[in-house]
């Protein structure tokens, strides 16, 4: 893909009778960077790179269209598939072991877990992979973005990777993505205990024509699942992951807490009173919400589900 893109720039900056050099000035890099993307050399073009050259060669799109083909070369093997099907979803149920899902990172908190794959052979590799993992975040900004369903291990707010400044930043990303109402929020506690996901992340994806995959992920390893009775097992996995988690509003609080680094283990309610609490919220028809305390205060309509 990184061959046919730079084949397609080539052609199009021909026709358009300019010099690598002057291409290079109208999107503001060298020559050389030209060179490396027509010859599919050196690091791919970055988004904005991809829009620059699509608007000086008055491509319609065309280069945009194919930047994520291109970037997903970037990625290994077995993740690729997963992410084509990720971008035709029309709704993503996850559960997160270990760190934020790449859907809600921000750009320092991407690059700080990017960075830790020891597989990684240069910093442009993992720039590569920083820019996809922003890239494929727009579609929550688009009109047919997907409904998104977030469930954290608790772990995942208490290990600061990156630094506790690049955390807050982060907790404070996932306070704003919550409050789309396309997106839900969960965190799983560890009084909880042991459960089926544990060994690392669990996605299921629902496809525009109602079919659905599932997607298991560890560190250095991926699984896409189609046959129907796994992706039932799985989805009654995810279920119950759901219904032990704290409800939203309650999981919220506890990100607040977080990232106000005044968390205790100690603060968090008992499994009664959160029982109390969640049937006292799906009692209340969409005026008011339930803090974490049980203090009542005004909130925003109930967000639908997946």
């Amino acid at each position: 893909m990184a061959a046919l893109f730079g084949a397609r720039v080539r052609r199009l900056r021909t026709a358009a009778g300019l010099t690598q050099a002057e291409l290079g000035d109208r999107t503001h890099v060298v020559s050389t960077r030209i060179t490396q993307i027509e010859r599919a050399s050196g690091a791919k073009p970055t988004l904005d790179l991809a829009r620059a050259l699509d608007a000086a060669l008055h491509a319609d799109n065309l280069l945009v269209e194919l930047w994520p083909y291109v970037y997903r070369e970037a990625f290994p093997d077995w993740s690729r598939r997963f992410m084509g099907l990720s971008e035709r979803a029309v709704a993503i149920c996850e559960y997160a072991a270990h760190v934020v899902p790449g859907l809600l990172q921000t750009e320092d908190y991407a690059r700080a877990v990017l960075s830790l794959d020891v597989l990684l052979s240069s910093e442009g590799q993992l720039e590569e992979r920083v820019a996809a993992r922003l890239g494929r975040q727009e579609r929550l900004s688009t009109l047919d973005r997907p409904r998104l369903w977030v469930i954290l291990d608790e772990a995942v707010l208490r290990r600061p990777i990156g630094g506790h400044v690049v955390m807050r930043k982060q907790l404070a990303r996932l306070l704003d993505a919550a409050a789309e109402r396309h997106v839900t929020v969960q965190v799983l506690p560890f009084d909880q205990g042991g459960h089926e996901a544990m060994g690392g992340s669990l996605t299921i994806l629902t496809l525009p024509d109602g079919s659905e995959v599932a997607y298991t992920e560890g560190s250095d390893y991926g699984q896409l699942l189609e046959e129907p009775a796994l992706i039932s097992r799985y989805k009654v996995i995810y279920d119950r992951l759901r219904a032990a988690a704290l409800p939203p509003l309650m999981s919220l609080d506890m990100v607040r807490s977080a990232m106000e680094g005044n968390y205790r283990g100690s603060n968090l309610p008992s499994r009664t009173e959160r029982r109390r609490l969640a049937q006292e919220q799906l009692q209340q028809p969409g005026g008011r919400k339930l803090r974490g305390g049980g203090r009542r205060t005004p909130s925003r309509s109930r967000r639908p589900g997946p």
